[in-house]
């Protein structure tokens, strides 16, 4: 994959329309096939290529457009994998009186939120993304970014106790199958040709930056984790590195995406902290890329990455929450900074995060959201000429 200098590109999620977000729910109703949702979605991943192709991206996606969020899509390609609303969790929880506070304290309806809970032994009832690439292919000459759930967020996710514990009777017993599935997934893309895979392990700042059974993300509410951050970390290394054991060097650029929630506009209830505890961790992932936000305040000092194992860097430059736009200077100044750590053949520009992470929770418009990456790709533009 030949790229220009400072790649541009998205995490993976775009704002879906009306029409989009009404077949989902049609769907799940039963009240229109599968055949006839994916017409409705190809429609709007053209769309979303179009935007993107339009502002200037070196690495395009297909906004996620079909799923629901970037995780509770799983339970329509798994095998006994069942979608509940957040909501609906709470039947399942040990720690009722905690987990109804931490729903009181989201800026989020709970029924909204989806989560796939492992029901039996999991398997590939189908491809997760293949057939989402192929599409997307065929309509670009670009390289495809293809995004999926990580392995540790897969974990934490899908296994609840009361609904788990007789297929899993841990966690731990869990992620084994989904290291298969996600390695069976990691070698179809690479053998179809994808050019970025990306597994999105958000709840790793969750669990450095909050405190057991306090002020929890709603991403692991409900679920369980240990105690002990360096137990959690070491387990979540252990698994990416078995997922991509072997897959390096295959063609396939392969990163991991770690934010700070990315469920409001609010600030005041999302995660923040810097990265100095997790960067012992990420040194040691077996990916090419670290997808990083840094756009936000909230995630603190570009110095903490100054020694990251040589991975290349996806910075986020641009944070698809806020309504203000960057300006081009702006963007040229922050990547100035993260020049003096990371040399300029390893940095790539990516908003924050995705700009509909959730489908019914988009952070930003369209017209936004294009005008976002239209000014990444200007102030590339501008490094490369530099």
């Amino acid at each position: 994959m030949t790229l220009p200098q400072f790649p541009t590109t998205v995490i993976g999620s775009w704002p879906r329309s009306k029409e989009v977000q009404k077949a989902m729910r049609e769907k799940r109703a039963g009240r229109i096939s599968k055949e006839e949702f994916n017409s409705i979605a190809d429609q709007a991943v053209l769309q979303c290529l179009k935007w993107q192709e339009e502002a200037g991206m070196d690495i395009v996606s297909d906004g996620e457009q079909r799923r629901d969020n970037y995780i509770s899509f799983v339970a329509d390609h798994l095998e006994n994998v069942r979608m509940l609303s957040v909501s609906e969790l709470l039947e399942y929880v040990e720690d009722k009186s905690s987990f109804e506070e931490i729903l009181g304290t989201l800026d989020v309806p709970a029924y909204s939120m989806s989560n796939p809970a492992a029901i039996g032994k999991i398997s590939r009832r189908e491809p997760l993304a293949l057939n989402d690439f192929l599409f997307l292919k065929k309509h670009t000459n670009k390289p495809v970014k293809v995004t999926l759930p990580g392995p540790y967020l897969l974990t934490r996710s899908m296994w609840v106790e009361g609904l788990s514990i007789n297929a899993y009777p841990t966690k731990e017993d869990l992620s084994a199958d989904i290291i298969r599935v996600l390695r069976e997934e990691l070698e179809d893309l690479i053998a179809a040709g994808a050019e970025f895979v990306q597994f999105d392990e958000p709840v790793l700042t969750e669990v450095v930056f909050t405190q057991k059974n306090a002020n929890r993300t709603f991403m692991c509410g409900a679920l369980t984790a240990k105690a002990d951050a360096h137990e959690e970390l070491a387990f979540a290394l252990e698994l990416i590195n078995q997922v991509t054991e072997g897959m390096r060097g295959r063609g396939t650029r392969i990163g991991v995406h770690i934010c700070r929630g990315n469920w409001s506009t609010q600030d005041e209830i999302l995660l923040r902290g810097p990265y100095f505890p997790l960067v012992p961790y990420l040194k040691d992932a077996n990916v090419d890329q670290l997808a990083l936000e840094f756009a936000t305040p909230r995630a603190g000092e570009i110095e903490a990455i100054s020694d990251i194992g040589g991975k290349e860097i996806g910075f986020g430059a641009v944070n698809p929450r806020t309504e203000t736009l960057e300006s081009v200077d702006e963007i040229i100044a922050r990547v100035e900074e993260l020049r003096k750590f990371v040399p300029d053949e390893k940095i790539f520009l990516n908003p924050d995060c995705g700009f509909g992470t959730f489908a019914q929770r988009p952070m930003n418009s369209d017209q936004l959201a294009f005008e976002k990456l239209q000014t990444l790709a200007q102030a590339a533009k501008q490094l490369r000429a530099n």
